[in-house]
């Protein structure tokens, strides 16, 4: 009964008896992996508790093991009182346990009404109630304040838009825990406000939320408390409100990081690349200059037409547009034109579109410079190997081996391979589309050292990031796009962040 608690009772066992879901001393290994190591974890009833670490800590393990996708080697799970040994993720949602995963759990060629009811659906007698789940559906996207039509299909949709899709089919299973995996990833500003609304509103609803993301601003916006791990091992839990942003890079990296963005470096006058009239069925007069040794930044929306530029510039998509590099004009049909001409491109999708994830690391990054180390048109293994072996050591790819397959490496490695790949086949132009998205701090950190030493070896890049202090930290120019324009182009001594987004909203 309310009041009844003995005197003296402490604020630790009163917080005790309002979990939802106590961890202790869960532990996981894997071959030649220890992924878990006596980690604790805990949450309580309506609350957002961030779980943090860098790519490998073991945030993803955990969560496995919590959703039933994992069996743990050691520990216990308790939740919402009651004791849970080894159980499956559809006795897990049955429980009230719903997971949001950074990978896409989607039917695309299925619709969204069908994606958000399956295995579900709304009924009257035998038959499918297709009005009913259409109403539905329809309802649960319009809350997040836009439109999706319930008979789109998924793999016609945005990556923004699916995503938001896999929120709404969370939200359906009307789960008493939430695990939220990177949900913001490829959301816009405006989208992500609206996903923090719905946080709220489930909040003031009793129902707890874990939230995984590499965006350390978005922590403070909406948690209330941070668990931190490393190396698989459980670092420290506090109150948001008693930590600052140094504070969990320090404890999610191990050692301090005291500056993020490297120093600006000469950019020369000399243009490596011309782009003049670009024209899609997304994107309209699009002209700029890329300089020798410069980082320019490309800004904007979701839809502003950033990917679109760069895919028909690499020849992924047609267009029409004259492309001159170093002064001569060009003919790029096709990304072999574009890799001939020294161009490369990391896409926005490193899993889908960059790597080929069930081979190995070796594989993925030799393939693009197989003209290289090939002779009669057979693979000079001597050649792959020193050539492998050379950039996993330059660009300190975390890996037990170079025949390790590259679907078991972390988001940076990952990243990281893609990058080596490019390199590899000794391009002077490279395009990053959100080359940090979904990678911790720490990793991000080496990305932008591994840029900032191109450029300064003479190579130049084209950077699109949905980060604005990330392409002002980074770029010596930024070119914002609206609605497939060009809005401005502005240079680092007038970067401002509010004018930039005034340009790629439409507002100037």
């Amino acid at each position: 009964m309310p009041g009844s608690e003995p005197a003296g009772i402490t604020e630790e066992v009163t917080a005790v008896l309002e979990n939802i879901l106590e961890m202790s001393g869960i532990s996981k290994s894997y071959p030649n992996v220890q992924a878990l190591d006596q980690v604790h974890f805990e949450l309580r009833k309506g609350e957002v508790h961030a779980l943090l670490g860098e790519n490998g800590a073991g945030k993803s393990t955990l969560i496995k093991i919590l959703s039933g996708s994992e069996k743990r080697d050691s520990g216990t799970i308790v939740f919402d009182g009651r004791p849970i040994e080894h159980y499956s993720p559809s006795q897990a949602i049955d429980m009230g346990i719903s997971v949001i995963y950074q990978e896409f759990n989607l039917v695309p060629q299925m619709t969204v009404e069908q994606n958000l009811f399956l295995g579900r659906e709304k009924r009257n007698g035998i038959f499918v109630n297709k009005r009913a789940m259409s109403q539905t559906a329809e309802k649960i996207i319009r809350s997040f304040g836009i439109y999706i039509a319930p008979n789109a299909l998924i793999q016609n949709l945005s990556v923004a838009h699916q995503q938001i899709v896999e929120i709404a089919k969370a939200i359906l299973n009307d789960a008493k825990l939430f695990v939220m995996d990177e949900p913001s990833a490829a959301l816009s500003n405006k989208e992500l406000e609206m996903l923090f609304k719905i946080i709220d509103e489930l909040k003031k609803q009793g129902k707890s939320i874990i939230y995984i993301s590499h965006r350390l601003e978005e922590i403070f916006r909406i948690a209330d408390r941070v668990t931190i791990l490393r190396d698989g091992k459980y670092i420290c839990t506090n109150r948001i409100t008693e930590m600052k942003k140094e504070d969990l890079i320090r404890n999610m990296v191990g050692r301090e990081i005291t500056a993020i963005y490297p120093r600006k470096e000469f950019v020369s006058e000399e243009c490596v690349l011309a782009v003049s009239n670009l024209n899609n069925s997304k994107v309209r007069n699009i002209s700029f200059k890329l300089n020798k040794g410069e980082i320019l930044g490309i800004s904007g929306l979701m839809g502003a037409g950033r990917t679109e530029t760069v895919r028909s510039i690499f020849g992924l998509d047609k267009c029409s547009v004259e492309i001159y590099r170093n002064g001569k004009l060009i003919n790029i049909k096709d990304p072999i034109d574009a890799i001939e001409n020294g161009i490369g491109l990391i896409p926005e999708d490193r899993k889908t579109q960059g790597l080929l994830m069930k081979m190995s690391v070796a594989h993925n990054i030799s393939f693009s410079s197989l003209r290289r180390i090939s002779r009669y048109k057979f693979v000079n293994t001597r050649k792959e190997k020193e050539l492998v072996r050379n950039y996993i050591s330059r660009l300190r790819i975390r890996t037990p081996s170079e025949n390790q397959l590259v679907k078991h490496l972390s988001g940076g490695n990952q990243q990281k391979v893609v990058l080596t790949k490019w390199l590899a086949t000794e391009c002077d132009i490279l395009i990053f589309d959100e080359p940090t998205r979904g990678i911790d701090v720490g990793a991000k950190s080496e990305i932008y050292s591994i840029m900032h030493d191109m450029v300064n070896q003479g190579k130049s890049i084209i950077m699109i990031s949905s980060e604005l202090p990330e392409l002002m930290g980074m770029c010596n120019r930024i070119m914002v796009m609206y609605n497939g324009y060009i809005a401005a182009t502005l240079s680092a001594g007038d970067f401002d962040q509010e004018i930039i987004l005034e340009y790629a909203s439409g507002e100037r």
